[in-house]
């Protein structure tokens, strides 16, 4: 049976943590940002991984009875655990990157293991980092969560470029926390307020700059161009945000950029009342096509699936020789720690398929 090792117990690990116990899959490792819990016999049981999502959300350090404990503080130690496990495996070992790391890129391909992502950072570096987990071996790499949480997306993406349906223009909005600001706004609210209330839904990250900047989406972009077999780095994404830089991370705290916030309104505003006047709406979205990753704000006409969503939703719309006219859409939700575990769950149990 091949082992499963599980990076990060925040809320997306936990989640996993307590799905995966249902199934056949079997949890030899979980690894939080500091140690590595490694199961006696190869194997976490039900109650052992319930335990352990219940300990790491009350904030205690990885520890379960007749388990060792192994420092990792670096990604050739967290390189060493996966080759360990993957070894007492037989040879097969999945990876869940959780995290929100730089390091397990470089640890998961040193160890050579088969992996399902949610984590973006380990295909959103370098394209050489990129081509060694997804494209050395593309029967050990899934990364559905990246994108959409639990939407189909890069499967449906997957299947497309293997069947060889020629890809011309991807665009969508990926980004919950912006889709409930558009929304506002084509609503007549001021963009402060809106961004305030999403603040206190806990729609936005503590500084909602993580969101308004664009970079989730830029990120999530890069991977769809990426997937469909463009060469491109992090640098060639042009992004338009939606603050100047005058009120980046750098020049001022969170509570001075909301008290700011309200000097962009009646600009938002205009651009909301223009697209209107046309028969449009403002949507922050995403398009790759023609060689290029866009990311920034877009009128869209009212009547398009894009056009009509509302709320946290996310959306993808693909044009391709199949679908010429009519793209083929995908919409729901694309948040959310339940549903994107849910998406990495049903990853690790497609290797499990391959590598039966």
């Amino acid at each position: 049976m091949p082992a499963v090792v599980i990076l990060g117990c925040g809320g997306v690990g936990r989640a996993l943590l307590k799905q995966i116990a249902a199934t056949k899959l079997t949890v030899a490792a979980v690894c939080d940002s500091k140690n590595a819990l490694v199961a006696a016999n190869g194997a976490f049981t039900a109650a052992q991984l319930s335990a352990i999502a219940e300990a790491k959300a009350a904030g205690k350090p990885l520890a379960v009875e007749g388990a060792t404990v192994v420092p990792v503080t670096d990604s050739a130690g967290l390189a060493a655990v996966l080759k360990q496990c993957k070894e007492a495996a037989g040879g097969k070992c999945f990876v869940a990157d959780c995290t929100a790391s730089d390091a397990t890129g470089p640890a998961m391909a040193e160890a050579g293991v088969a992996v399902a992502l949610a984590n973006k950072k380990p295909v959103t570096s370098s394209i050489d980092l990129y081509n060694k987990l997804a494209l050395e071996n593309p029967r050990n790499f899934r990364n559905e969560s990246t994108v959409g949480a639990g939407l189909p997306v890069m499967a449906m993406l997957r299947r497309m470029v293997t069947s060889g349906d020629p890809i011309s223009r991807v665009a969508g909005c990926f980004s919950g926390t912006l889709g409930f600001v558009m929304s506002g706004l084509e609503a007549g609210k001021k963009l402060s307020d809106v961004v305030a209330e999403a603040k206190s839904l806990g729609y936005t990250e503590p500084d909602p700059r993580e969101d308004l900047s664009g970079m989730d989406v830029a990120r999530k972009a890069l991977i769809i161009a990426r997937s469909m077999g463009w060469k491109l780095e992090m640098d060639d994404v042009k992004v338009e945000g939606m603050y100047p830089p005058e009120m980046g991370q750098d020049k001022m705290s969170v509570d001075e950029f909301m008290a700011a916030l309200p000097s962009l309104d009646a600009d938002m505003a205009g651009k909301a009342q223009a697209a209107a006047a046309d028969g449009k709406v403002l949507r922050f979205a995403a398009v790759v096509a023609d060689g290029k990753c866009l990311v920034g704000l877009q009128s869209v006409p009212k009547n398009t699936a894009m056009g009509a969503l509302q709320g946290t939703d996310n959306i993808v719309e693909v044009i391709s020789s199949c679908y010429p006219v009519s793209p083929l859409v995908i919409q729901g939700a694309g948040a959310g720690t339940e549903t994107t575990a849910s998406g990495v769950l049903a990853d690790l149990l497609e290797l499990a398929d391959i590598h039966a």
